[in-house]
């Protein structure tokens, strides 16, 4: 039976785990607090199961705990920075906060990020810009382990599941809009979490190692290995491929490459355009518009097994309430895992009460 914790709980135990490895209290509270607000969004697969992982990285020397970008490029508009393998979940704040400060005195911000540790749910990077009242677009590549995406046409995986995110400010009449979404069918966290629990994925989510479609997430985690499947066919995988180019080639960071992809660790590289809505003039209703049209989809008929429309970030705001009321769920698997890890890290069984 999985447990149900609180969110406030769980960030000073997963943020124990962090500092058993060597991560400063400070850095260790902001991975935590960004983790679990994953979970509190519904987004499990880049919540609080990522600390063992994490943790495994920092140990072994293969991420830099207490690392901070540096500057490659500042030429105008445009940003270039380095990560230096640190933590995604710090790099990746000081960098938009960077981002954020330079589209506000130019207008916009072309900001490439390369070589950071996970950077986690990337909507938490669209969502700074958007609370700023900026736009901002990310492309987001993926190596250090290896692959589990294959391309439209093949079944053996080549590359990793590519995130893409748009995230819009909110108007006096609705919250933000931030689409966040993996380029594979399901987010390869979604496939964990589905394998730690006992639970089938999609249908049309993975194929298995003699190429037909499965719904068993073992193929990805057990040899032999399967691979997992791009949303929309051609269209997932030709994102994908945008998100190879732009994040890591334009970057300099590595794109999916074979030579990559053992290296024990999560790099990401990622794209970010960050431009401010009033830059075409002030003249222009952008708010109003956003309004008129989700009011205008609002009223579409609703479809069965559904309640009402919703628009990119309602699902994760729904979820938070429930879970900030009610507490997080998470499976017995993921919760012996992280109690295994921090016990290795120094903590004792007791911390990992969830009272």
């Amino acid at each position: 039976m999985p447990i149900t914790i609180g969110h406030e709980r769980l960030t000073d135990i997963v943020a124990a785990m962090m500092q058993g490895a060597k991560s400063s209290p400070e850095e260790a509270r902001t991975i935590a607090e960004n983790l679990v607000t994953a979970n509190l969004m519904g987004h499990d697969s880049h919540g609080v199961g990522l600390a063992p992982r994490y943790m495994k990285h920092a140990l072994a020397g293969t991420m830099n705990p207490g690392a901070r970008p540096s500057v490659v490029t500042d030429n105008g508009a445009y940003l270039l920075l380095d990560g230096n393998m640190g933590y995604g979940q710090t790099v990746c704040r000081e960098a938009m906060e960077m981002a954020i400060d330079r589209a506000k005195k130019t207008g916009v911000c072309i900001m490439g990020l390369r070589k950071t540790h996970h950077m986690g749910r990337i909507g938490a990077w669209g969502e700074m810009a958007a609370k700023a009242g900026l736009i901002s677009i990310h492309y987001v590549n993926t190596t250090g382990h290896r692959p589990y995406v294959s391309p439209w046409g093949g079944y053996e995986a080549k590359y990793s599941t590519n995130p893409y995110c748009t995230a819009i400010p909110a108007t006096d009449d609705h919250p933000m809009i931030v689409l966040d979404m993996a380029t594979s069918r399901v987010a390869q966290g979604k496939v964990r979490v589905a394998y730690y629990a006992g639970k089938k994925t999609p249908a049309d989510a993975l194929v298995g190692p003699d190429g037909k479609p499965t719904d068993d997430p073992t193929v990805i985690f057990e040899e032999p290995f399967g691979a997992m499947l791009s949303f929309g066919q051609h269209k997932g995988y030709g994102l994908a491929m945008i998100c190879e180019i732009l994040a890591a080639g334009l970057t300099g960071g590595g794109t999916a490459r074979e030579e990559l992809m053992s290296q024990n660790t999560i790099c990401n590289n990622m794209l970010t355009i960050v431009m401010d809505p009033a830059g075409f003039g002030a003249d222009i209703p952008f708010k109003s518009e956003i309004d008129q049209l989700v009011g205008h989809v609002s009223t579409a008929k609703v479809a069965v097994g559904h309640d009402k429309i919703r628009f990119p970030g309602d699902p994760e705001r729904e979820t938070s309430a429930e879970r900030t009321a009610n507490g997080i769920p998470i499976d017995d698997n993921t919760w012996a895992e992280m109690t295994e890890a921090g016990v290795e890290a120094g903590m004792d069984k007791a911390d990992f009460s969830v009272n």
